[in-house]
């Protein structure tokens, strides 16, 4: 019994917004769950995990209206605004900023109205709509869209390029700029962090716990699933299940379930021995000391993991590397870049046997350059890059996917490896990468693109490489998948350099990191928390920075300028700490009604002898409920003052 469902049918003075009444949803003749119930309350953030291909986006497509339920009944209050990241960008001549500002549908009609008006020289239809234009916001759209943007990683000097000069992954940033732009009820959104780096996937993360309407989000991230959701809807097996709290709260309440059937939990072991062998070496070295304590809380989360994945498909190693010289690779002050552009100046870099390396670094500081210049993918400007003879790389990109061969199957790539081999350990091998029966033999052409990232990575762990170079190889894969990916990474012998979005990832299989920014790639002394900081660090001084702009460009001299700008702190400095302490409140409530759920969400707490205890819970939970919604409020129109007061200067 999941309890949190039953603590929705008894709290029936919370507003609900989804509800969801022994529904069941086929495509074609398959059904991808029946008989299910729950809801979806107001301001609640859900999670939907489950597989590929269990049915979250259809899920998705059932609240756009896209399908219908088979049986059962789907109910939700009339109009609401959902919003939603469209799959398909057209490649129009107007602006990005004009394309991002299209996501605020309403803003949209009323300029529409506004031009007809004038148009009919109708001086109080103009004045009613000015009116309404200053209550939504209108006037302060374009700073709303371009914070959006350049949150989501794009430059002030490309708000005006057309969206057709954007490629496919900046396109989806463009669209998912879009949905964030529409001031909407319900936002749906799937997958979104697939084409972010790891930058803007901490923007959208603390944009997406301020967010004041109800979520629901497909992700594989579970860090991000973390930080944002306090519910999660989890499909298996036909069935869909809401739980309360966050991804790791799932996995807990679900490793409990499964622990009736399951006692051994060998892959967990494996997992903490290597945590605790790595707090154990460097505890007491000052350079390694955060790192060590990062491990340390990594440890606590994992003890609970393990028993959540023992249905897992994937069941998958590293074989010991054949040969591992020492050292693999070394490069010598190299120039990185292409033409004339250098990247990054004079970086050198020794990987030894053991090394697990994590590559830190705003969107095209180069990064994936360097890895490329690793794998021989491309050549320094100048410097020099020193091999050992018995170097085996196994390299894993995006564009390796394109890479595969369309019309031919999975088990014909592994033949091309290995003449040698039998078909039936192929086909074990490949097994434990879920490709199982006729899949073996199926042409990869209509495979998903997580089928494909599986058929890329299986190929790679085959080749049997003593150094991995990983450029972000969670996109596409499910949580089962990289769960698996994670643990065969912390087994294998060899050294690893990865570029990742994925902080899990990131925290479980590196030892050491290097930060690739301004020009030069040097070792982080610091962790993924840290990182974090630094960012934010950066922002602030590139804000600052554009203050000190040109005579030229703002038409007063700098000293001037800094003097309007020590006037404008100073005017909104009251604003901005009422702000301030409003987004503490809303924490606060937050956290007392994740608190609360938590509660509510135990089994005892229904009792017969507990009757007093649920029904204080439940006072305390609506009044609760209640100040969080009036602070979400007060929030919202202080930052609305704000951008206003913003605009005026």
């Amino acid at each position: 019994m999941v309890f949190s469902v039953f603590f929705s049918s008894v709290h029936f003075s919370l507003p609900s917004m989804l509800n969801f009444k022994n529904i069941s949803l086929r495509r074609g003749v398959r059904v991808l769950f029946s008989d299910t119930s729950f809801t979806i309350h107001k301001g609640q953030k859900a999670g939907l995990t489950g597989a590929n291909g269990v049915g979250k986006s259809s899920l998705f497509a059932m609240l756009l209206n896209q399908l219908h339920v088979d049986e059962g009944d789907f109910t939700m209050p009339p109009g609401l605004e959902i919003a939603h990241v469209a799959q398909e960008t057209p490649a129009v001549d107007y602006s990005a900023i004009d394309y991002v500002i299209d996501g605020d549908k309403e803003l949209r009609q009323l300029q529409q109205q506004l031009l007809a008006a004038e148009q009919q020289d109708d001086g109080i239809k103009l004045a009613e709509l000015h009116s309404t234009l200053d209550h939504i916001g209108g006037y302060t759209a374009n700073a709303r869209a371009s914070r959006l943007m350049n949150g989501l990683g794009f430059s002030a000097g490309q708000e005006q390029d057309p969206v057709k000069s954007f490629s496919g992954g900046w396109r989806m940033r463009l669209n998912l700029a879009q949905a964030l732009m529409c001031r909407s009820d319900v936002l749906l959104l799937d997958e979104p962090t697939n084409h972010l780096d790891l930058d803007a996937v901490i923007w959208l993360q603390d944009w997406l716990c301020k967010y004041p309407g109800t979520l629901l989000l497909i992700s594989h991230d579970r860090d991000f699933l973390d930080s944002i959701t306090d519910h999660i809807i989890h499909i298996e097996q036909n069935k869909a299940e809401i739980y309360t709290g966050n991804y790791s709260a799932f996995e807990k309440m679900r490793a409990e379930k499964l622990a009736l059937q399951q006692s051994a939990f060998i892959k967990q072991q494996r997992e903490i021995e290597h945590i605790q062998s790595f707090i154990t070496r460097f505890k007491a070295q000052a350079t390694k000391a955060r790192q060590a304590q990062s491990r340390v809380k990594a440890l606590e989360r994992m003890e609970v993991i393990s028993q959540a994945h023992v249905d897992s498909p994937f069941h998958f190693s590293f074989p010991a590397p054949k040969k591992m010289p020492n050292p693999l690779l070394q490069l010598e002050e190299a120039n990185i870049g292409y033409g004339d552009k250098v990247i990054i100046n004079k970086a050198s870099l020794t990987i030894t046997p053991g090394d697990r390396i994590g590559l830190l670094g705003p969107n095209g500081a180069g990064k994936s350059s360097l890895i490329k210049v690793l794998a021989e993918d491309m050549q320094p400007l100048s410097g020099k890059i020193r091999t050992a003879d018995a170097l085996h790389i196994g390299y894993f990109a995006q564009h390796q996917l394109e890479q595969l061969r369309l019309d031919e199957s999975p088990l014909w790539h592994l033949q091309q490896l290995d003449k040698q081999a039998t078909e039936k350990d192929l086909r074990n091998f490949l097994g434990g990468f879920d490709f199982r029966g006729d899949k073996v033999v199926e042409i990869v052409r209509p495979f998903s693109g997580g089928e494909k990232a599986r058929l890329v990575l299986a190929i790679l762990v085959y080749q049997n490489p003593n150094l991995l170079l990983l450029d972000e190889p969670t996109n596409h894969l499910d949580l089962e998948m990289r769960h698996a990916l994670s643990m065969a990474l912390q087994e294998y012998q060899g050294a690893i350099v990865v570029v990742s979005h994925d902080r899990h990832l990131l925290r479980s299989v590196t030892d050491q990191l290097i930060l690739v920014a301004d020009g030069s790639a040097k070792p982080f002394d610091g962790d993924l928390d840290d990182y974090r900081q630094w960012m934010t660090e950066q922002k602030r001084a590139l804000a600052d920075s554009s203050d000190e702009a040109p005579v030229s460009d703002l038409g007063v001299s700098r000293k001037e300028q800094r003097k309007q700008d020590a006037e404008k702190r100073k005017r909104l400095k009251p604003l901005l700490n009422r702000l301030k302490k409003s987004e503490q409140a809303v924490e606060k409530y937050h956290a007392k009604q994740k608190e609360l759920e938590l509660q509510l969400a135990e089994p005892d707490i229904y009792n017969d002898d507990q009757k007093e205890a649920l029904k204080k819970l439940l006072t305390n939970k609506v009044e609760v409920d209640k100040a969080l919604e009036q602070a979400e409020t007060e929030w919202m129109e202080l930052e609305e003052l704000l951008e206003h007061e913003s605009a005026e200067d």
